[in-house]
């Protein structure tokens, strides 16, 4: 598919991860002319992805569990922000069969 096929399928993608891995997901997606929507900590909140992305809403929580690893949280920003699709990066959330079972019951 090329960008223009896919740009009406995703309005929007929540990067549910943080560092280079987001920044370079959200390079992307601009590229492809795609709506991207961080997530931070309060701790990363002037880090570059989110920085680089449309728009970013912070989780709130005191430790990677209650944060970048809640994935009840994650699903609500990404219905609140209007989403089609959210991209868990690496480590974090990719890993989480339970959080793959989270979006299916979503979509």
């Amino acid at each position: 598919m090329t960008s223009k096929e896919l740009t009406p399928l995703l309005d929007g993608v929540l990067v549910a991860n943080r560092g280079e891995i987001a920044v370079r997901i959200i390079s992307t997606l601009k590229r492809l002319g795609i709506r991207s929507v961080a997530i931070h900590s309060k701790e990363d909140s002037q880090s570059p992805h989110v920085k680089n992305a449309d728009s970013s809403y912070i989780l709130k929580g005191d430790s990677v569990e209650r944060t970048y690893l809640c994935g009840e949280t994650i699903i609500s920003i990404a219905k609140l922000a209007g989403v089609a699709a959210i991209i868990p990066g690496y480590g974090f959330l990719s890993e989480s069969a339970d959080f793959a079972e989270l979006v299916k019951l979503v979509g």
